[in-house]
């Protein structure tokens, strides 16, 4: 997938010459908790989120140091703290370094760039325009329209197997020889020998996450090595994937 599939267009972005009172009202209006901020020709220069308005006089919040510390700071640092709780304008409190993803930007690597930066929303940039935006949110929403409960017709029982076995193939955990995979009218039955008990855990996710999968038995049992023990599975219950 990429930053273009999920991202959501178009984009509420406010001048940097704005007002503080206009963003806030922009912010409010449509529940967004950043806004970002573009100069006259509509170019993308900086975000301006909710934590950039945690300081404010109005609240009684702006930050407030020990003379000493103050005097370490210095009265530069001091001085940018002043504007920046005192303002009124938009360009005095953005962020004037905006983290963007372009829309071909796989969604692994926007994703990895908001953690990175510990964002909660990066701009989606094209040709030095807003072409989108992305958000927990819409991350949210991917996640639940790609959960296979939303898929299409129920696939046959060999087509599940398959699917199945494609997965436990594609990990990097346990040794895939010592499982069986039967299926019969969408019940997945696993039969086989861990060394890890976690493993069987592993083993029954893999199964349900498959598209079709109406619930999975798992008789998968553990065998301890230190002992050579064979512990089987504590009870035979079928264990229906969650919607």
């Amino acid at each position: 997938m990429k930053a273009s599939d999920v991202m959501t267009q178009p984009v509420i972005a406010v001048c940097h010459d704005a007002s503080l009172r206009e963003a806030i009202q922009l912010m409010l209006k449509n529940r967004i908790s950043g806004l970002p901020v573009v100069d006259h020709d509509g170019r993308p220069i900086g975000m301006l989120t909710e934590g950039d308005l945690l300081r404010r006089s109005e609240t009684g919040t702006e930050r407030s140091r020990p003379r000493w510390i103050a005097f370490l700071a210095g009265q530069g640092k001091l001085a940018e703290e002043y504007v920046h709780s005192h303002s009124r304008r938009v360009r005095d409190l953005m962020s004037p370094k905006m983290i963007s993803v372009t829309p071909e930007t796989p969604l692994e690597v926007a994703v990895s760039t908001m953690e990175k930066h510990r964002i909660k929303h990066v701009p989606v940039v094209e040709n030095d325009r807003l072409a989108g935006m992305i958000t927990r949110a819409n991350l949210m929403q991917a996640l639940m329209y790609f959960s296979p409960g939303f898929s299409g017709p129920s696939p046959s029982d060999t087509g599940i197997r398959q699917r199945v076995l494609d997965e436990l193939q594609g990990t990097s955990w346990g040794d895939k020889g010592y499982i069986t995979v039967i299926v019969k009218d969408g019940v997945v039955h696993l039969h086989g020998i861990v060394t890890d008990a976690r493993e069987r855990d592993a083993l029954r996710v893999a199964a349900e996450n498959v598209p079709g999968v109406k619930a999975v038995m798992n008789r998968v049992e553990w065998c301890d090595m230190a002992s050579g023990t064979v512990v089987p599975f504590a009870e035979e219950r079928l264990e229906v994937p969650p919607s």
